[in-house]
């Protein structure tokens, strides 16, 4: 009876989201990412933050100005950004693991690509919550883009999940050296990785914090 009733729900939230096409959004003059009809933008002191409920899952997008608009020096302080990053993502989730990193690229610009697993079904009951990420760094801004649902809809939220994911297209002038500027191997400095990605990373974790407490208050009706 259980697995009738879930069933049933997951298709009523699928007939509720029917039509939620994602549309081309310009987040800025050199990136365009599709976003769901009816979806929300605030902009904060040159960070933006754009959120919408697609058919089968919930995207949030964040472009977060860097502190020093310049390149980093090589591809390993780039991974050090990255590696940072996701750190300080799962920080913020107890229960939360880091599953499948890969590198990615988008145009001719390097990304990181991952999925954080939330599980709190020990203590509410509820389906582990599957957060799917894409990072991009710039000189100018880093930006995150992210696809989450209850991990019990993965299969179905697959295609809006690609469809989301593929649809994002950089300038054709943004390359390599948007990112860093020197093929050379060798020692990162640890300052220079705080200071090009902490902004991003603190931005990141106080709209994530917040987006939780008002999802949890929904929830629980207050």
């Amino acid at each position: 009876m259980k697995k009738i009733i879930l069933s049933i729900s997951i298709i009523l939230f699928s007939l509720s989201g029917f039509g939620q096409a994602l549309k081309p959004v310009k987040i800025d003059s050199l990136v365009t990412v599709s976003l769901p009809t009816g979806f929300t933008k605030k902009d904060t002191l040159g960070q933006q933050i754009y959120q919408g409920t697609g058919s089968l899952g919930n995207i949030l997008v964040l472009r977060v100005p860097n502190a020093n608009n310049k390149p980093l020096n090589k591809e390993k302080d780039l991974k050090d950004v990255f590696k940072n990053y996701i750190k300080g993502i799962q920080k913020q989730s107890v229960n939360g693991s880091v599953m499948y990193p890969r590198d990615t690229t988008i145009g001719k610009l390097e990304g990181k690509v991952f999925t954080l697993r939330i599980d709190n079904s020990g203590s509410t009951g509820e389906s582990p919550e599957l957060r799917n990420f894409i990072l991009l760094y710039t000189q100018d801004a880093t930006y995150t883009f992210e696809y989450n649902y209850p991990e019990q809809r993965a299969d179905l939220a697959k295609n809006e999940l690609k469809q989301f994911s593929s649809s994002i297209s950089i300038a054709p002038s943004l390359d390599r050296r948007d990112q860093y500027l020197s093929d050379a191997k060798g020692l990162s400095s640890p300052v220079k990785i705080g200071i090009y990605g902490g902004g991003a990373i603190l931005v990141f974790i106080i709209v994530f914090t917040v987006i939780r407490r008002k999802n949890r208050q929904l929830e629980a009706g207050v």
